[in-house]
């Protein structure tokens, strides 16, 4: 670690500087010490023994925050004084000394999962079996609730999306006065549309808003139901079908979530990828069985023709004009020696060009 280099509150760990992350979302959040004790242990590892007046300097910091600091980083064992005038202080072997702290807050933890279940069952016990299903009406109430559970997700949400959508401000989960909560780094988020709902603004614009978030977008034609699934714990879907504001079905039954997300994952594997964040961006071309390159963008629209969605629809997504998605539609079907858009989906599969089976196209289309 370079000795003459002082780390400010926002610093990065690098070679060139030898700080370490210590910021609020940094490697060490939440293991019970602030940013500034961090700076000043970080300065006392590179060094034999240091006065508070030298950290002080070296941090950027007042006398009376580093000699705070230096007070919980002893109470936490990471530190030690050092007799002699001014007193001096030294930093313990991280790996003894961190590592102690560390088995410390994991026992700590250990302790809080014992007294959750502990929690858990006596709610159980109060609420009895009807918390596993229940019954929201208040479309406000969906909404807190929706923004809720989002918040508390800490590893994946699952999102089927179809029409009738509601007007107004919504969410993914299609519940009219919702506000979309902000999409947390470290959660992965798949959704799919229903292709034949996707032909409105709201739609594309919530859809792209989680592409760009990085959450993972496929389309999939005739959706049984609207579904959000959040940590493969808890699902959340309306009372009623044709009317998604008019209140929600919030299920716990592992065995009932269990299979919306066996559901989930059947619709999924045969949807259609879609990134609609870099539309520019086509995928790369796949040969035919019979050796034939296909056209990037032909490809993609015969991915999406294919899930039912009509030129309209289709040159929305892919950001192109209505006359371009009927221009690869027709050379297509000119390759493939097909007529109809049926016809065409039929061929295209034969020669392995589409993921999806045929069927979901419309025969008079």
């Amino acid at each position: 670690m370079n000795a003459d280099v002082g780390c400010t509150n926002d610093v990065h760990y690098n070679g060139s500087s030898g700080c370490m992350d210590v910021t609020s979302d940094g490697p060490w959040h939440g293991i019970g010490l602030d940013a500034l004790a961090f700076r000043v242990l970080e300065y006392l590892v590179g060094r034999s023994a240091a006065d508070s007046a030298t950290v002080a300097t070296a941090v950027g910091a007042s006398r009376d925050e580093v000699d705070t600091a230096l007070r919980s980083l002893e109470d936490a064992l990471l530190v030690i004084p050092v007799p002699g005038r001014p007193p001096r202080w030294k930093a313990g072997p991280p790996r003894a000394s961190l590592g102690s702290l560390l088995a410390r807050r994991r026992a700590e933890l250990a302790r809080a999962e014992r007294y959750m279940e502990q929690l858990h069952d006596i709610y159980d016990a109060a609420a009895g079996p009807q918390h596993l299903l229940e019954v929201i009406e208040d479309a406000e109430e969906v909404s807190a609730r929706y923004a809720h559970l989002h918040k508390a997700s800490t590893q994946e949400i699952l999102h089927l999306a179809k029409p009738p959508y509601v007007t107004g401000a919504s969410d993914d989960s299609g519940q009219e006065g919702a506000t979309r909560p902000e999409f947390r780094a470290g959660i992965r988020l798949r959704s799919v549309y229903d292709a034949e709902g996707f032909t409105d603004t709201v739609s594309l614009e919530t859809a792209l808003r989680g592409s760009e978030d990085g959450g993972e977008l496929r389309l999939s034609s005739r959706l049984p139901v609207k579904l959000v699934l959040f940590d493969r714990t808890t699902a959340l879907l309306p009372l009623h079908e044709d009317r998604p504001s008019a209140g929600s079905l919030v299920v716990r039954s592992p065995a009932l979530v269990g299979a919306l997300v066996a559901l989930f994952e059947t619709i999924w594997k045969h949807a259609v990828p879609v990134s609609l964040a870099s539309r520019d961006d086509w995928p790369a071309p796949r040969r035919s069985r019979d050796a034939t390159r296909i056209d990037d963008r032909t490809q993609a629209i015969l991915d999406l023709m294919a899930t039912g969605m009509k030129d309209d629809a289709i040159a929305r997504v892919l950001d192109v004009s209505r006359r371009t998605v009927q221009k690869h539609v027709s050379e297509a079907g000119a390759v493939l020696g097909a007529r109809t858009r049926f016809q065409i989906a039929l061929r295209a599969a034969e020669r392995g060009w589409l993921k999806l089976e045929p069927p979901a196209l419309d025969s008079d289309a």
